[in-house]
Protein backbone atom coordinates (compact mmCIF):
# COMPACT_ATOMS: atom_id res chain seq x y z
CA UNK A 1 0.00 0.00 0.00
CA UNK A 2 2.16 2.30 -1.40
CA UNK A 3 0.86 5.42 -2.48
CA UNK A 4 2.40 8.58 -3.71
CA UNK A 5 1.53 12.07 -2.16
CA UNK A 6 2.35 15.27 -4.00
CA UNK A 7 3.68 17.90 -2.15
CA UNK A 8 3.34 21.10 -3.55
CA UNK A 9 4.96 23.65 -2.54
CA UNK A 10 3.60 27.90 -3.05
CA UNK A 11 4.69 30.96 -2.04
CA UNK A 12 0.80 32.78 -1.90
CA UNK A 13 -2.65 32.06 -2.83
CA UNK A 14 -5.17 34.56 -3.97
CA UNK A 15 -7.77 35.55 -2.02
CA UNK A 16 -11.30 34.45 -2.80
CA UNK A 17 -13.58 37.06 -4.61
CA UNK A 18 -15.69 38.93 -1.42
CA UNK A 19 -19.62 38.27 -2.14
CA UNK A 20 -21.31 40.78 -3.79
CA UNK A 21 -24.88 42.39 -3.99
CA UNK A 22 -26.01 44.62 -6.70
CA UNK A 23 -28.33 46.81 -5.16
CA UNK A 24 -30.46 48.75 -7.94
CA UNK A 25 -30.33 52.35 -7.67
CA UNK A 26 -33.87 52.58 -6.76
CA UNK A 27 -34.61 52.01 -2.41
CA UNK A 28 -35.30 48.39 -1.03
CA UNK A 29 -38.40 47.91 0.77
CA UNK A 30 -37.67 45.73 4.05
CA UNK A 31 -39.84 43.06 4.11
CA UNK A 32 -42.54 43.13 6.90
CA UNK A 33 -40.66 41.23 9.82
CA UNK A 34 -42.07 38.20 10.51
CA UNK A 35 -41.75 38.42 14.16
CA UNK A 36 -43.11 41.79 14.26
CA UNK A 37 -46.82 40.62 15.86
CA UNK A 38 -45.38 38.11 18.14
CA UNK A 39 -42.92 40.71 19.93
CA UNK A 40 -46.20 42.68 20.15
CA UNK A 41 -48.12 40.38 22.21
CA UNK A 42 -48.10 41.22 25.59
CA UNK A 43 -47.99 38.05 28.43
CA UNK A 44 -51.13 36.97 29.65
CA UNK A 45 -51.76 37.00 33.21
CA UNK A 46 -51.96 33.58 34.62
CA UNK A 47 -55.71 32.24 36.22
CA UNK A 48 -55.45 32.33 39.57
CA UNK A 49 -56.80 28.75 39.98
CA UNK A 50 -54.50 27.38 36.97
CA UNK A 51 -50.81 26.22 37.91
CA UNK A 52 -48.78 29.61 38.18
CA UNK A 53 -51.84 31.44 39.69
CA UNK A 54 -51.74 33.07 43.25
CA UNK A 55 -55.18 30.71 44.30
CA UNK A 56 -53.03 27.58 42.80
CA UNK A 57 -49.55 28.50 44.68
CA UNK A 58 -51.68 29.10 48.27
CA UNK A 59 -53.14 25.33 47.56
CA UNK A 60 -49.51 24.01 46.64
CA UNK A 61 -48.07 25.87 49.97
CA UNK A 62 -50.97 24.78 52.23
CA UNK A 63 -50.35 21.09 50.78
CA UNK A 64 -46.25 21.51 51.81
CA UNK A 65 -46.94 22.41 54.87
CA UNK A 66 -48.49 18.40 55.63
CA UNK A 67 -45.79 16.22 56.62
CA UNK A 68 -45.96 12.17 56.19
CA UNK A 69 -45.85 11.32 60.27
CA UNK A 70 -43.18 8.37 59.63
CA UNK A 71 -41.34 10.01 56.93
CA UNK A 72 -39.98 14.00 57.46
CA UNK A 73 -40.68 15.76 54.10
CA UNK A 74 -43.94 16.94 52.91
CA UNK A 75 -46.73 15.05 51.52
CA UNK A 76 -46.20 17.52 48.19
CA UNK A 77 -42.64 16.93 47.31
CA UNK A 78 -42.95 13.37 48.84
CA UNK A 79 -45.26 12.71 45.81
CA UNK A 80 -48.60 12.34 46.84
CA UNK A 81 -50.46 15.17 45.46
CA UNK A 82 -51.16 13.72 41.90
CA UNK A 83 -53.36 16.63 40.54
CA UNK A 84 -55.04 19.76 41.70
CA UNK A 85 -58.28 21.15 39.68
CA UNK A 86 -59.80 24.42 41.34
CA UNK A 87 -62.83 25.77 39.30
CA UNK A 88 -64.78 28.39 40.59
CA UNK A 89 -63.38 28.40 44.38
CA UNK A 90 -63.71 24.03 44.41
CA UNK A 91 -60.58 22.37 44.96
CA UNK A 92 -60.09 18.85 43.67
CA UNK A 93 -57.13 17.00 44.66
CA UNK A 94 -56.54 13.71 43.56
CA UNK A 95 -53.68 11.84 46.30
CA UNK A 96 -52.37 8.47 47.26
CA UNK A 97 -50.77 7.20 49.93
CA UNK A 98 -46.98 5.66 50.07
CA UNK A 99 -48.97 1.80 50.25
CA UNK A 100 -52.36 1.30 51.16
CA UNK A 101 -51.86 -0.23 54.90
CA UNK A 102 -50.29 3.50 55.62
CA UNK A 103 -51.04 4.22 59.41
CA UNK A 104 -52.76 7.57 58.13
CA UNK A 105 -55.18 5.97 55.40
CA UNK A 106 -57.76 7.51 57.69
CA UNK A 107 -56.67 10.51 58.84
CA UNK A 108 -54.31 12.12 55.77
CA UNK A 109 -57.20 12.90 53.24
CA UNK A 110 -59.37 14.70 55.94
CA UNK A 111 -56.39 16.82 57.13
CA UNK A 112 -55.63 17.58 53.21
CA UNK A 113 -59.77 18.90 52.81
CA UNK A 114 -59.05 20.60 55.88
CA UNK A 115 -55.91 22.60 54.94
CA UNK A 116 -56.98 23.33 51.42
CA UNK A 117 -60.47 24.41 52.73
CA UNK A 118 -58.99 26.40 54.94
CA UNK A 119 -57.15 28.63 51.63
CA UNK A 120 -58.59 31.57 51.32
CA UNK A 121 -60.34 31.32 47.82
CA UNK A 122 -61.30 28.38 48.41
CA UNK A 123 -65.31 27.80 49.33
CA UNK A 124 -64.81 23.52 48.99
CA UNK A 125 -62.27 21.19 48.92
CA UNK A 126 -62.91 17.63 48.32
CA UNK A 127 -59.98 14.99 48.06
CA UNK A 128 -60.09 11.81 46.02
CA UNK A 129 -57.64 8.97 47.30
CA UNK A 130 -56.55 7.26 44.44
CA UNK A 131 -54.02 3.80 44.42
CA UNK A 132 -53.45 3.85 40.78
CA UNK A 133 -50.79 4.41 39.38
CA UNK A 134 -49.55 3.14 42.46
CA UNK A 135 -46.89 5.79 44.22
CA UNK A 136 -43.07 5.08 44.02
CA UNK A 137 -40.02 6.81 45.59
CA UNK A 138 -39.30 8.01 41.35
CA UNK A 139 -42.52 10.45 42.52
CA UNK A 140 -40.36 12.61 44.79
CA UNK A 141 -38.80 15.86 43.74
CA UNK A 142 -35.48 15.94 44.40
CA UNK A 143 -35.63 18.37 47.44
CA UNK A 144 -37.24 15.01 49.35
CA UNK A 145 -34.81 12.94 47.77
CA UNK A 146 -31.84 15.08 49.41
CA UNK A 147 -33.87 15.57 52.54
CA UNK A 148 -34.18 11.54 53.13
CA UNK A 149 -30.08 11.23 51.55
CA UNK A 150 -31.13 9.54 48.17
CA UNK A 151 -29.26 11.98 46.18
Amino acid sequence: MNENIRIQEVDSVEKPPKARIDVASESVERKKDYLEGFLAQKPTAPVPSEPEGDLYEAVIAALKEIYDPEIPVNIYDLGLIYNVEINDGHAVVAMTLTTPHCPVAESMPGEVELRVGAVPGIGDAEVNLVWEPAWSPANMTDEARLELGML
